[in-house]
């Protein structure tokens, strides 16, 4: 019995590290897309006007960022519901980042196709975080 849950307590922690550790290459693409795509999205319109995807660009950098901090959060808390919650501001996040990759992958940029590389790791992070959910 002993052993058994030794090993559940290692998996989870294994899986907590995988899922920490793509959380924050989610992050540092992020960054570096959000950069690429600021440049071009910068440029004001012939009316003078801005992009509104700009602010996409910003979302997705700050959204990315919060996983890492969540996945901190749920960790080291031993309240379920507490668990609970951050478990599911995760989810929203993920949802959130998945929705404006889509956004931006639909604005006027050389970037976008850096949008699909963002979104195809995201899904993977997601399939992470369901195994991993699983585990607690």
């Amino acid at each position: 019995m002993y052993r058994i849950q030794r090993e559940m307590h290692s998996n989870n922690t294994e899986f907590y590290w995988a899922v920490y550790k793509k959380s924050e290459y989610i992050g540092l693409l992020s960054k570096k897309v959000s950069d690429y795509l600021s440049a071009d999205l910068s440029a004001l319109g012939t009316n003078g006007s801005e992009d509104p995807n700009i602010y996409f660009s910003g979302d997705i950098v700050q959204q990315s960022t919060s996983l890492s901090q969540e996945i901190i959060k749920l960790q080291q808390t031993s309240i379920s519901d507490e668990k609970y919650v951050h478990a599911h501001k995760l989810r929203w996040l993920i949802y959130r980042l998945i929705q404006n990759c889509k956004r931006l992958e639909k604005c006027n940029s050389n970037g976008r196709d850096f949008m699909l590389i963002l979104k195809r790791e995201l899904k993977k992070f997601k399939a992470l975080y369901k195994d991993w959910m699983r585990m607690l």
